[in-house]
């Protein structure tokens, strides 16, 4: 006969504050010699190809706050539609573009990115999806970082036919992952994150 196996207490969660920024990006907040820069803070490189963009948005909680201490994360692919591909232990080189960014928000909630416009990756209907970029949100108590993803306003026709805002059913809520382009030196495209409220952004569970 088994031995009965005793009920367990689920782990408590844990958020991941108040020392989002001190934990992560250490520099920034005046934290000096524990590493030489912040990871994530530069995604170009000269040799990067492609247009260059920026990314920019501000992070609200539920009541309209501006939340000062996210930090953001940033995956893309590069402009030919291609992930970077982890180097071996034996490389020393550093690709051109490694697709990857962190940035801290500042005291108004705002964030930016300096990086290259995505091209179309492979879906999992095996058509291409829309240019987009993945981001991933975590602040003073939010237990588990939060994804999303992030549209340009100027891909309208792939938008439509794109196979994850597809999968949001309630088609009032696809415009929350599409950033507006606005025309510069540099084109800008803005999209604002919402975690809670009538304004929510979608965020997903993968």
């Amino acid at each position: 006969m088994l031995h009965p196996v005793p009920t367990l207490k689920e782990t408590p969660s844990q958020t991941a504050g108040p020392y989002v920024h001190i934990g992560m990006t250490p520099n920034f907040c005046g934290i000096t010699g524990v590493i030489d820069a912040d990871p994530g803070l530069t995604i170009l490189t000269p040799d990067t190809r492609g247009e260059r963009i920026d990314i920019v948005g501000r992070v609200f909680d539920g009541s309209g706050a501006p939340v000062s201490d996210a930090v953001i994360e940033l995956w893309q692919a590069d402009a030919d539609g291609d992930f970077a591909a982890p180097p071996s232990r034996e490389s020393n080189s550093r690709p051109s573009f490694v697709g990857w960014g962190r940035q801290p928000a500042n005291a108004d909630g705002s964030f930016t990115f300096q990086t290259i416009k995505p091209g179309p990756v492979e879906g999992p209907d095996g058509r291409p999806q829309a240019p987009h970029v993945s981001l991933w949100i975590v602040a003073r108590g939010i237990n588990i970082g939060l994804q999303t993803r992030l549209y340009f306003s100027d891909e309208a026709a792939a938008n439509e036919t794109d196979y994850v805002l597809n999968k949001i059913m309630d088609k009032r809520r696809r415009p929350t992952l599409i950033a507006q382009l606005e025309d510069g030196d540099v084109p800008r495209y803005v999209l604002d994150i919402h975690l809670q409220g009538p304004n929510e952004t979608v965020f997903f569970d993968f």
